[in-house]
């Protein structure tokens, strides 16, 4: 539906604004009512915003490029709305071609982008490990010690982050099942060499930026050096950036390594003529997450 259509036949018709609830507060078109089509709670809220199923309803998003429209159109169709149709373009349409609109509390301006020398918030943070065989895996955490990220005008330019490698855990083992052997194997020669290498240190060597990926999708492609047991080796992988509603940076990032490469040989195929159920995977997968501050 166009919205000169819209016009016309505004007093028949139950208009359905599906952006967020902030968004509508901030701008909305005369007469519609407010339903976040990305809000679990929409599909029962249909009855309160749109009550009557055989009525012409009209459901708007954000602009045409946006999804909201399409999306919320399926579940009013799914629903029993049996004469739904999408406002073309959206609200961006609407104001191009001076609908009446509503308008109300602006939204916040985005925080300012982060520049010089950041810490990493170690309590807010997270780095996680997953190691595998065939069968079977195991998960957990490991502690992050100190970090920190160098800013210039909101682009990310270095970093170094110094993990605790006493402060490893299984989040799937109780000491029951074993946690404590687990965790001690790791700490000792066959893998992580604690005693002797406390410490797995990340430098960022080179940050590359993905200009054209959207909100939610990797935006970094970083290069860095990894020291573990007493040896230094390049690694490279994509992350997620962006920034909490308060302003700190966040990064999030899922990758493995082949922990081959720094001398952890215990139970690697690569190495062992047999193994039969000692046989571990060489790739360890780290989960991270980084809160700066």
């Amino acid at each position: 539906m166009t919205n000169e259509l819209l016009k016309n036949e505004k007093e028949s018709v139950q208009l359905l604004d599906v952006r967020l609830a902030d968004d509508y507060e901030a701008a909305h078109l005369e007469g519609a009512m407010n339903n976040p089509v990305m809000e679990v709670g929409f599909p029962g809220r249909l009855l309160e915003s749109a009550p009557d199923k055989s009525k012409k309803t009209v459901v708007y998003g954000a602009s045409a490029a946006s999804h909201e429209a399409a999306a919320a159109l399926e579940k009013l169709l799914r629903e029993g709305y049996t004469d739904a149709h999408i406002l073309e373009g959206g609200m961006e349409t609407a104001v191009r071609e001076n609908s009446p609109i509503v308008e109300g509390t602006p939204l916040p301006a985005p925080p300012p982008a982060p520049d010089g020398e950041f810490s990493a918030d170690v309590e807010e943070s997270r780095v996680g490990w997953t190691g595998r065989n065939l069968l079977n895996k195991h998960h957990g955490t490991v502690g992050l010690k100190s970090g920190r990220l160098r800013f210039i005008k909101g682009m990310l330019q270095s970093g170094e982050f110094a993990l605790d490698l006493n402060d490893i855990k299984c989040a799937d083992l109780s000491v029951i099942d074993g946690h404590d052997i687990l965790i001690g194997h790791l700490r000792d020669d066959d893998f992580l060499d604690v005693a002797n290498h406390p410490e797995a240190v990340f430098a960022i060597t080179k940050v590359e930026f993905i200009s054209d990926a959207k909100a939610g999708a990797a935006n970094l492609q970083l290069s860095g050096n990894l020291s573990m047991r007493g040896q230094t080796h390049p690694i490279e992988f994509q992350a997620v950036s962006g920034l909490t509603p308060d302003g700190k940076p966040v990064a999030q990032a899922v990758f493995s390594v082949d922990r081959t490469r720094w001398g952890i040989l215990y139970g690697s195929g690569k190495f062992f003529h047999r193994l039969a159920g000692h046989l571990v995977n060489d790739q360890i997968e780290f989960e991270v997450k980084i809160v700066a501050r």
